[in-house]
């Protein structure tokens, strides 16, 4: 017997719907992955009438990097690699999980959300997550759920964040008629990291995978970021975003995270106020010896990387807006180069045998010179992870296969989509 998610992503709707999230060159694979989730999903559960699809996007740092905690300006997107699941609403309230890749049973007892030292990072985020969602003044209850995801782990695509929205998703959907907005479920995500992660993240990330589409953010008052949608097709304007893992992993630099929005806030608190939006560069000039001494070097360093990003982010949305795409380039590129050297997060301090990153930016840089087109940069957190290129559509083959040889590393083209965090249920209801 067919269930309910079998039926919706093979019927004309669902076809539809996933040529709109992915690209219709791959509603064939898409629909294959789906139909063996829910395949996998009765394996574990069993057939359940309310169960449903939902999928939440991965992202792509365009612009601003470091910006978002000193409370700055970012562009960023929802891409087409996402963290999808089938999920069925239970009577209990435990919250109950596979994932594709783990094994291992996921149990998160919801009457029991404080905080756990023996919780892995995955039950330590849910568990932070159902807290947060009694904190903001919202429900929980419990659900069986299967997941699967295709954003790189702990590499610079947000694969954490996507997570958070997928399952702040479900919980909305099921419990509070979708009432949550997507700033709300950015700070829950935020909430559990901060609080059951002790990870100081901003909310660039969480936002980025729930809004959809390609995004400037301000902010300026993080309680009430302002959100503008930027009209801007990069395939269809003759340009690709080709995303580089260099083969790093994220997982064990939370210090150096950390440093960065310490070390910025050192160079604001030296010139008497909080976050390094409200001070400017005169400012630290005509204070210079004082800063340096209060916050060190590389703060400063850190804290001018910001205010230049800052009107770099400016700078690149409206040069998308006036289809000045050359001027767009050389800002990503100008990005790229004040993350090396002012914000330094391409390699960890004093790391001499492992830059991977860096090796990647320099083979690329170099690629892209000899082409006479294109940018790119460090993408993400930094540190280890992820490298952003931009270029010609009919030049990423030819990169793919040079940068394949030279790192034997997973490189992915990917697309920004309109979908963000969503229940495809609801989208094709919605539709209809």
């Amino acid at each position: 017997m067919t269930t309910q998610p079998l039926n919706l992503i093979q019927s004309t709707e669902g076809q539809a719907l996933l040529a709109q999230m992915y690209g219709q060159s791959q509603v064939e694979e898409q629909t294959a992955r789906y139909t063996k989730l829910n395949a996998t999903f009765e394996e574990y559960f069993g057939a359940q009438e309310g169960s449903k699809l939902f999928s939440a996007a991965g992202r792509s740092e365009i612009g601003g990097n470091h910006t978002d905690h000193n409370h700055g300006k970012v562009l960023a997107g929802s891409i087409t690699l996402d963290t999808i699941a089938v999920a069925a609403p239970t009577a209990e309230s435990v919250i109950t999980f596979y994932s594709e890749g783990y094994d291992k049973k996921y149990v998160i007892d919801l009457t029991n959300l404080t905080p756990n030292t023996e919780d892995d990072g995955t039950t330590a985020l849910i568990r932070g997550m159902a807290a947060g969602f009694g904190e903001f003044g919202y429900k929980v209850g419990g659900f069986q759920a299967y997941l699967s995801s295709n954003v790189f782990s702990a590499s610079g695509v947000s694969s954490s964040a996507s997570f958070e929205m997928l399952i702040c998703t479900i919980l909305n959907h099921f419990y509070n008629d979708g009432a949550l907005d997507v700033v709300t479920l950015a700070k829950i995500g935020q909430y559990a990291e901060n609080h059951y992660w002790n990870k100081p993240s901003g909310l660039l990330d969480q936002m980025a995978c729930a809004y959809g589409g390609l995004i400037a953010i301000d902010f300026e008052n993080p309680a009430q970021p302002v959100i503008e949608p930027v009209q801007w097709d990069f395939q269809q304007n003759g340009y690709s975003l080709v995303i580089v893992n260099t083969g790093g992993n994220h997982a064990d630099l939370t210090e150096d995270y950390a440093a960065v929005p310490y070390e910025m806030r050192a160079v604001a608190q030296a010139l008497g106020s909080e976050y390094v939006r409200e001070i400017t560069a005169d400012a630290i000039y005509a204070n210079l010896e004082k800063v340096r001494e209060a916050a060190g070097d590389r703060a400063v360093l850190r804290a001018l990387h910001f205010l230049e990003e800052n009107n770099r982010v400016d700078g690149q949305v409206q040069a998308l807006r006036d289809g000045r795409f050359a001027d767009f380039l050389k800002l990503i590129t100008a990005s790229g180069n004040s993350s090396w050297k002012w914000l330094q997060n391409v390699y960890q301090s004093g790391a001499v045998k492992e830059q991977e990153i860096g090796i990647a930016l320099a083979l690329t840089e170099n690629y892209l010179q000899n082409l006479g087109d294109g940018a790119c940069r460090i993408h993400g957190g930094g540190f280890a992870g992820v490298i952003l290129t931009i270029l010609p559509n009919e030049k990423v083959e030819e990169y793919m296969s040079w940068m394949h040889d030279m790192l034997d590393t997973p490189i992915i083209v990917v697309n920004v989509r309109a979908q963000g965090a969503v229940c495809l249920n609801s989208l094709i209801a919605n539709a209809g």
